[in-house]
């Protein structure tokens, strides 16, 4: 068997297993399709609990560069706990050498729209602090985009507490520019519609003619089926947005891989889309984590994506509706399992990817992060790779 047949023998699998997906079309390869490949660079280490500027480095969930002034961006997801809701910006140098150093060169909060840092969470006082995910640089003018996984806490006895996942756009210091309209389906509901609880908007890219803002949601939604076992796969979305009105233009459905092992009992480990990358309008790197958590145990792969011939399914309530016409799905192939990467000596919750500077070959660069979590058993770790992609 191929390995496209068998890739779509696994969807229609996966379908059976949930008992509600629609047939799956299978994709054809896109005409401009490339080979894309990873040739590692180098690893480097932050000290646990690192102390920068009254603040202790953590969470780092995304990362994003800015070529015009040779700066990264990291996203902490600290919900304003350990200190406000916030980035850094950093230094990383990469070259013949490979990865050789990372140097964090400031830190600034997100703010609100009348320029204060967000609070903590509270249910007595029905405050809703942001779960930053994802973080990008929009190449026209340096400005950002971030995203946040809202909030849905749903007690037996009690009122929900609900904070819808969010876009949004601000200056390199962290004021706020904006925020972009989402699809109605992404809004966060008391009942069971709509994104899970810390399973919705994860990662956040511009395509490299800032034209377009295409973001990730993490897992299903819930009328979009079950998470991934280590039986099934499941479907997320990816949506795509206009830069100039912030407007959803598009949405596609993201296959996502089986749990690459068996949990244990009553877990809620899982595997997800953790960020994403363009490459350029219609090609992506995407980043899948999963974990088995007890076990400190972590998965990290990245694969090509392609948009070409893929369904559009801006405005459908639900990917897993029989009734519906058929879902064709992104195309997608695995392009690096980090388990797999001679040298490298661990994977912890890699959570960020973005393509850094060119290489003195002419090959782009692409680095990644890892969350810690703010745990000691953790890492935060940078990873580099250079990028292969040619017709």
């Amino acid at each position: 068997m191929s390995i496209r047949a068998a890739r779509r023998a696994r969807i229609i699998a996966c379908a059976a297993v949930l008992g509600s997906l629609p047939a799956l079309v299978g994709t054809p390869a896109a005409a401009h399709d490339r080979a894309v490949g990873l040739d590692f660079l180098g690893e480097r280490e932050l000290p646990d609990a690192m102390a920068f500027q009254g603040t202790t480095v953590g969470g780092l969930s995304a990362i994003g560069y800015d070529a015009r002034a040779d700066t990264y961006y990291l996203i902490s997801d600290d919900r304003s706990q350990t200190g406000p809701a916030r980035f850094y910006t950093a230094h990383i140098d990469l070259g013949e050498d490979g990865l050789t150093g990372v140097e964090l060169t400031g830190t600034h909060p997100w703010l609100r729209p009348d320029g204060t840092a967000f609070p903590p969470t509270s249910t007595a006082t029905s405050t809703v602090a942001p779960d930053p995910e994802g973080i990008a640089v929009d190449p026209r003018d340096g400005t950002l985009a971030w995203s946040s996984e809202g909030e849905r806490i749903v007690p037996s006895d009690g009122p929900a507490l609900l904070g819808d996942p969010w876009v949004r756009r601000a200056t390199t210091t962290g004021g706020y520019l904006g925020q972009l309209p989402l699809p109605p389906q992404l809004h966060t509901n008391a009942q069971e519609f709509g994104p899970r609880r810390n399973q919705t908007i994860e990662g956040v890219t511009f395509t490299p003619d800032g034209r377009r803002i295409v973001t990730a949601m993490e897992d299903p939604l819930y009328q979009d089926g079950d998470d991934p076992t280590p039986e099934h796969g499941a479907l997320s979305r990816l949506t795509v947005h206009d830069t100039r009105t912030g407007q959803p233009s598009a949405q596609y459905a993201y296959p996502l891989e089986p749990l690459f092992a068996t949990p244990p009992a009553g877990s809620t480990d899982t595997n997800g889309v953790s960020d994403i990358v363009a490459l350029d309008r219609d090609r992506f790197l995407v980043l899948e984590r999963a974990s088995i958590y007890s076990d400190n145990d972590w998965k990290a792969r990245i694969y090509l994506v392609d948009l070409h011939g893929a369904t559009d399914v801006l405005g459908r309530d639900s990917l897993t509706d029989p009734a519906a016409r058929p879902v064709r799905p992104v195309r997608k192939t695995l392009v690096s399992d980090l388990s797999d990467v001679p040298g490298l000596p661990r994977v912890d919750n890699v959570e960020g990817i973005t393509l850094g500077p060119r290489l003195p070959d002419g090959r782009r660069t692409v680095v990644l992060v890892s969350d810690d979590n703010f745990a000691a058993r953790q890492v935060t770790q940078f990873i580099a790779f250079a990028l292969r992609d040619r017709p």
